[in-house]
């Protein structure tokens, strides 16, 4: 008589999580099996253990086996469930089930070509089925003529349901890998195409190509950077690109801009936040820095981070790790910095706006990227560039731009850059009638003040006014703008909520304005 043996369903449960962790995708599941009909052996005796797969039309074929009767023949078996009705019924009511002599009237055996069983020898059929998903069977067979009792068959039936959740779990986790490998090369394909790999573009300016020997040789490294130049030069492009370049390139670019989050909810969105940290977290959150472990954070507008959360930053720099909002504990991490700003970092320390310990971690390897306007000779390639990423973006069929429009463009001063630069190209792909966009279609903006009425590449290489942010004989855009403020409450005698508001004449919220008058050094009159 077969007699049955003790079962542990946790230690099974735990040896068979133990495998998918070890390994992944089909490996996980030859692991699981492996060990499932290793285990299986020490608690019932076969002499055939078989694992079979259901497959579309309902058909069985061989995932595994083990035992003295295994063979290679076995392992090429294949059975139909149409010719096998108790294996079907087997399946469908997730119930295990020993046979005997007279089951097999009719059906006959499934190993019947392939094995010499002799009449009533011991088979059991047990079902592998998770959820609303059926898997297919495990079938044990010995030559020995007698029946497996019922309590073996009930235990059986209990490992059954385990291995099926567990061959479940380990195809999910295999369904997921291939979907975040596939939409990890995907975004990294988009971000190739949007980005370029500036790392490894001909430019024909020599400032521009200085910067891109200086991100190739800095991508194999993991030293900080800090990307300075004014807005719309590019300055995440060329981060990404340095990530790209780097040893890093297959982990994560997570990028956060520090301008863009008010400052009550930056440190958690830079470091994370534990569940009841404040109003609303109703659950854990990874931070920016836990979601770039392994890879590269790019601090957008670092100029703009709060003075309160530069010193936290700095200690992140300093000591690798991270301390979640609402958390007294640290965690270690490991990722490359790259900070970029348009911001005069050095003016800004003199006010008292950012520390000069955190500027020195950050300035480790300064890159400063040139404006368009000392850049020209790249004018041509920027446009085509800029046309085929529209494009692509829109539908629309690639257009260029005429000889006589690229000399229209370099007589610009440009200074909003490549962002400026791409917003005319659109307008102008909109209004052109033809594939070449004419001069007449190309709308710059009027002539800037008589500092600007020099060609742009005079003014591109005699301007040292980059550092100062300013020509000289001109206010900033800054100071424009804060004159400008000043003379709107003036006229509402320093009212900025309600109708009639400053808030209101200027068209933006009473938020905005209040953090716009902060930011410039405008005081409220009232």
């Amino acid at each position: 008589m077969i007699t049955d043996r003790a079962l542990a369903p946790l230690d099974l449960t735990r040896d068979l999580d133990d495998a998918a962790r070890a390994k992944t995708g089909e490996e996980a599941i030859n692991e699981i099996l492996r060990r499932a009909l290793d285990a299986l052996a020490r608690i019932v005796p076969y002499d055939l253990a078989t694992v079979f797969r259901l497959e579309p039309g309902d058909r069985l074929t061989v995932r595994a086996g083990k035992g003295a009767l295994f063979t290679p023949q076995v392992r090429q078996h294949t059975v139909s469930l149409d010719d096998f009705p108790s294996i079907r019924e087997a399946i469908e009511t997730r119930r295990a089930r020993a046979f005997e002599a007279h089951d097999h009237t009719g059906e006959g055996d499934p190993f019947d070509g392939v094995l010499d069983f002799p009449p009533g020898h011991a088979c059991m059929v047990v079902p592998l089925v998770a959820g609303n998903h059926a898997y297919g069977a495990l079938t044990l067979d010995r030559a020995k003529c007698e029946r497996y009792p019922d309590t073996t068959v009930q235990l059986v039936e209990v490992y059954g349901q385990v291995l099926g959740l567990a061959i479940q779990n380990a195809e999910k986790a295999e369904a997921l890998e291939r979907l975040h490998d596939s939409d990890h090369a995907h975004a990294r394909l988009l971000e190739a195409e949007l980005a370029g790999d500036a790392v490894n573009d001909a430019s024909r300016s020599p400032a521009m190509r200085d910067v891109l020997r200086k991100a190739e040789l800095v991508a194999a490294t993991s030293t900080p950077v800090l990307i300075r130049g004014e807005t719309g030069t590019g300055k995440e492009r060329l981060a990404w690109s340095i990530h790209n370049a780097s040893p890093r390139r297959e982990q994560a670019f997570v990028r956060i801009n520090c301008a863009a989050i008010p400052p009550s909810l930056l440190e958690a969105e830079l470091f994370g936040h534990t569940k009841g940290a404040f109003t609303g977290a109703t659950r854990d959150r990874a931070g920016r820095f836990q979601m770039a472990n392994g890879g590269t954070i790019l601090l957008d507008e670092i100029g703009e981070l709060p003075t309160e959360l530069q010193a936290k930053l700095l200690r992140v720099l300093q000591e690798g790790t991270i301390e979640p909002v609402g958390s007294d504990r640290t965690s270690r991490i490991d990722v490359r910095v790259i900070a970029a700003t348009h911001v005069h970092l050095e003016r800004a320390i003199t006010d008292k706006r950012f520390r000069e310990d955190l500027f020195y971690r950050l300035n480790v390897f300064p890159i400063e990227l040139p404006p368009l306007r000392e850049r020209l000779e790249d004018l041509p390639r920027l446009c085509e560039a800029i046309m085929r990423e529209q494009a692509r973006r829109t539908g629309r069929r690639e257009m260029r731009v005429s000889k006589a429009g690229l000399g229209k463009l370099a007589s610009y001063a440009w200074p909003g850059n490549i962002r400026e630069l791409a917003n005319i190209l659109e307008r102008a792909t909109i209004l052109s009638p033809s594939r070449e966009i004419a001069v007449e279609t190309l709308h710059l903006p009027d002539p800037e003040p008589a500092s600007y009425s020099k060609t742009a590449r005079d003014l591109g290489k005699a301007s040292t006014a980059r550092d100062t942010n300013k020509i000289e004989g001109w206010p900033t855009l800054e100071e424009m703008q804060a004159r400008y403020i000043r003379q709107v409450l003036g006229e509402t005698r320093g009212r900025v909520y309600g109708t009639g508001g400053a808030a209101e004449i200027l068209g933006m919220k009473p938020s905005t304005l209040q953090s716009r008058m902060k930011k410039l050094g405008v005081q409220r009159r009232d």
